[in-house]
């Protein structure tokens, strides 16, 4: 099963590899823009599998760049256990 295959395991997902991210040193600016760019790619290339995941591309796709980072800086958000 897909990490994309729920919701919940998106987030679980998300949240390992920003921990990750953080235990190596990289700051909160570096991890959202990695966000960014990680939402880029899964808003242009992969269909999404549940219905949170088609309400973040819709956001996504009705968003400029900012409110796009900004989008991903929550989400980054959301998962962050500290």
């Amino acid at each position: 099963m897909s990490v994309l295959e729920t919701f919940d395991k998106w987030k679980g997902f998300l949240s390992e590899r920003v921990d990750q991210a953080q235990n190596t040193g990289m700051n909160n600016a570096t991890i959202n823009n990695l966000a960014y760019h990680v939402g880029d790619y899964l808003s242009t290339q992969v269909d999404p599998k549940n219905s949170q995941e088609r309400v973040l591309k819709e956001l996504w796709d009705v968003g400029n760049e900012e409110e796009q980072r900004a989008l991903a800086g929550l989400m980054v958000k959301l998962v962050d256990k500290g």
